[in-house]
């Protein structure tokens, strides 16, 4: 029999895929590693079904994207969770996520927790300017909750962030009930047969949500590369302005007739954000096409 699904789990060459009829345990057939092709939790897939022998992965469907740390694939949306205090927010580092996340199509959607302790209003004032969506939580305000349930309502997505940050918290108040799902799902996979932990998914409401564990911003920020001339096109802010620069081929620093710089100098891009760039910018420019 074959079917349509999806990986949500893979460990020591077992893939285990959720079709309409259930999940089976499935290997990869020997055409993927001629081809170097290893399957990921995200890939939808068709597979065979066999009584007298092993399950297979028969064809990997066209994937949107692909991160290498942790292997998943065909994300909608990367929920990037900071603290407004313990841990600091690093801007530079949450605008390296938004970066990475705009530049493998998958939408950054920002998460501002702890906000009992710190007030976002600081944050929220920088990051409005973006064409990025913003929540904030805290232990005490659950308000926006299910707004938040509702954007992950039929997409694909994972949260990441710095450890302390509250993505576990967060995740156990969207979904008090899946620490049991997770046992009990975990239980059908064999997780006790394998002890090496991987990216795993799992239902919250009617969204797919990664397992986070290990998937940080420290994961993101090294296992991709940005060229600086295309660095601009992952600012969502400097969408509507980098056709209007003087000159071409400008690069958004302190050039001579950018109009990026000039709506940093009106307050419509945030400076912080305008700061991030330039860093980025800078270490781009070290990296060479012909070494890539």
């Amino acid at each position: 029999m074959n079917y349509n699904g999806l990986i949500i789990k893979g460990i020591g060459g077992f893939y285990y895929v959720e079709t309409s009829e259930g999940i089976f345990e499935c290997k990869a057939k020997g055409i993927f590693r001629k081809n170097k092709i290893t399957p990921v939790a995200g890939d939808r897939v068709r597979i065979s079904v066999n009584v007298a022998a092993e399950n297979t992965i028969d064809e990997i469907f066209e994937r949107k994207n692909l991160l290498v740390r942790p292997p998943v694939s065909n994300l909608d949306a990367l929920f990037i969770v900071v603290s407004t205090c313990e841990p600091a927010p690093n801007t530079v580092v949450i605008d390296k996520m938004t970066v990475l996340a705009e530049k493998n199509n998958i939408e950054p959607v920002l998460i501002f927790t702890k906000t009992d302790k710190k007030s976002s209003e600081d944050l929220i004032a920088e990051y409005k300017k973006t064409k990025y969506k913003i929540f904030s939580v805290s232990i005490n305000d659950h308000s926006q909750l299910d707004e938040i349930k509702n954007y992950i309502s039929g997409k694909l997505v994972a949260f990441t962030g710095n450890s302390g940050a509250g993505k576990s918290t967060l995740i156990n108040a969207l979904c008090p009930e899946l620490q049991l799902s997770t046992a009990d799902i975990s239980n059908k996979l064999g997780r006790g047969r394998h002890t090496t932990r991987q990216a795993e998914i799992f239902h919250i409401g009617d969204g797919l949500v990664i397992d986070t564990a290990g998937f940080s911003a420290v994961d993101l920020l090294s296992t991709d590369v940005i060229l600086k001339e295309d660095l601009q096109f992952y600012f969502s802010e400097f969408s509507d302005y980098i056709d209007q620069c003087r000159f071409t081929g400008c690069a958004h620093l302190n050039d001579k007739g950018c109009k990026i710089c000039e709506m940093v100098q009106s307050g419509l891009i945030s400076q912080s954000r305008h700061e991030s760039y330039k860093i980025l910018y800078n270490d781009a420019k070290a990296i060479k096409k012909w070494e890539l």
